[in-house]
């Protein structure tokens, strides 16, 4: 399988190793990223394994809370830039999604897109409109509802870029907030270890298997190591395990404790994620240029 400049491209963003040897991890797993990441931290070749695409849209985050407390809405609405992102039309576009998804109780994007706007229009309608009035492609990219109905909801929005949601149950709305505050800076995977899939420890523990072998420790030994570096991935990737961050003295999972809470839902998004923004060729425009 021949192997692509933006393969090549991807995986060094991804791991900052160096072009041949991620070119070379590529040929041995047929163009296969996730496999090559793999291999190469088993390695040691990879540096870090980098969160790839999450930078590739322009917007804003906003989220809303019913006036009883029992619900809340988070939804993204991209822009192509991030001038777009500011302009006070864009803004109130934004808040009158964010105000039809709470008053509906959306859950999907295509129940959004139809629900009505305080000016009478349909959220699709508005934002056709306000596509001609920009010049900008605009999108309402995502929405969830969290429901609170054992406890407290709390939100947070950071920047606008980032937003989160936590329902407890027990607890109360301000330790709801400092939980999303939490989430919104360290950006959990899991809320507690149990929720780890089997495939993703399983992935981690043969990594760090290899990793223990490699070392070149004894078999006794190494079998310890594994052990602790999969409770501090548990940690590092469960809230739970978290030192929260207003309190490194302290986990979340005994903040919660202490408060007699518990997390029952937590959504976080972040602009642009999953999104890949398109990259002009610098080079190859002056080129073009140059032969017209």
């Amino acid at each position: 399988m021949a192997i692509t400049a933006a393969q090549v491209k991807e995986l060094r963003e991804r791991t900052g190793a160096g072009m041949m040897e991620c070119k070379k991890a590529l040929v041995e797993t047929d163009g296969n990223i996730e496999t090559a990441i793999d291999n190469m931290r088993k390695s040691g070749a990879a540096k870090a394994e980098k969160k790839a695409g999450r930078v590739a849209a322009e917007g804003v985050i906003v989220a809303k809370t019913s006036d009883d407390g029992s619900y809340s809405v988070i939804v993204e609405i991209n822009s192509e830039t991030d001038f777009v992102a500011r302009d006070d039309s864009f803004k109130g576009f934004t808040a009158a999604v964010v105000d039809a998804a709470l008053a509906n109780k959306t859950e999907t994007i295509d129940s959004l897109n139809v629900a009505t706007v305080a000016s009478g229009e349909t959220v699709e309608l508005a934002r056709t409109n306000l596509i001609a009035k920009i010049g900008e492609n605009i999108t309402v990219r995502r929405v969830q509802m969290i429901n609170a109905s054992e406890g407290s909801i709390g939100t947070y929005i950071h920047g606008e870029r980032i937003g989160v949601v936590v329902a407890l149950k027990g607890g109360d709305s301000a330790l709801a907030k400092d939980i999303a505050m939490h989430a919104a800076a360290t950006n959990p995977q899991f809320i507690t270890p149990e929720e780890i899939s089997e495939d993703v420890y399983d992935r981690e523990k043969e990594i760090f298997t290899a990793q223990a072998i490699a070392s070149g420790k004894p078999p006794e030994i190494a079998e310890k190591m594994v052990v602790g570096r999969m409770r501090k991935f548990a940690a590092e990737v469960c809230l739970v395990g978290q030192s929260f961050v207003k309190d490194p003295s302290t986990t979340v999972g005994d903040l919660l404790k202490s408060n007699s809470a518990e997390v029952t839902s937590l959504v976080r998004l972040e602009v642009g994620e999953g999104i890949e923004k398109a990259e002009d060729d610098f080079a190859a425009e002056v080129m073009a240029q140059v032969k017209g």
